[in-house]
């Protein structure tokens, strides 16, 4: 989403503890889930079971199937945070009390069952959180995207390639436009040289 802005850390630890009710653990297993994988909430939505589940455990890593990405041009693996895995986990095992899954199952099934939330639903979710903790800015769904985007930049040393190999992307225009380039930054910048 165009025009919202990444997530400071303690920002996304606020969020993520937040999330009440019934479907706390699907809420905040989504919200992980973007924030460690870097992935688009359309992606993360069409998860299944089998793509996360494997001889009855959560696997290491999660594949994003190629139909349910951004260009459906090629799928994407990316290793599992252990937040997110354990996030994934939490969630996976309420599920299983409540019923078989099967690994055609959506794994992030909306309260009518059969089909995932929606990514408005999720939408909805998200900025009743954000509103809850009074956060400014436009912070949408894509906010985790854009958060996983600047913590991987910082992470690999500031290397754009990398980073653009990390998100996925086919074109480094594409990973500048994502990354969050603070004004704080520009100015000390300038006052070292």
């Amino acid at each position: 989403m165009k025009g919202c802005r990444s997530l400071t850390d303690r920002e996304a630890d606020q969020i993520a503890s937040s999330f009440r009710g019934r479907f706390a653990l699907r809420d905040r297993a989504i919200f992980t889930l973007g924030r460690y994988t870097g992935e688009r909430i359309s992606a993360i939505l069409q998860l299944k079971i089998g793509d996360i589940v494997q001889c009855g455990r959560v696997t290491d890593e999660v594949t994003y199937r190629r139909a349910s990405r951004k260009g459906k041009v090629e799928g994407r693996t990316v290793k599992l945070h252990p937040r997110a895995k354990t996030a994934l986990i939490a969630w996976i095992k309420q599920r299983a009390r409540a019923g078989t899954l099967s690994p055609d199952d959506y794994v992030f099934e909306s309260r009518k069952g059969q089909l995932p939330i929606s990514r408005i639903q999720y939408h909805r979710i998200l900025k009743s959180v954000v509103h809850t903790h009074h956060l400014s800015g436009k912070i949408a769904t894509h906010s985790m995207r854009k958060t996983f985007a600047d913590r991987i930049y910082d992470n690999l040393g500031q290397d754009m390639f990398r980073t653009q190999r990390a998100l996925g992307h086919k074109n480094i225009n594409s990973t500048v436009q994502y990354l969050s380039f603070r004004e704080a930054d520009i100015e000390e910048a300038i006052l070292a040289m």
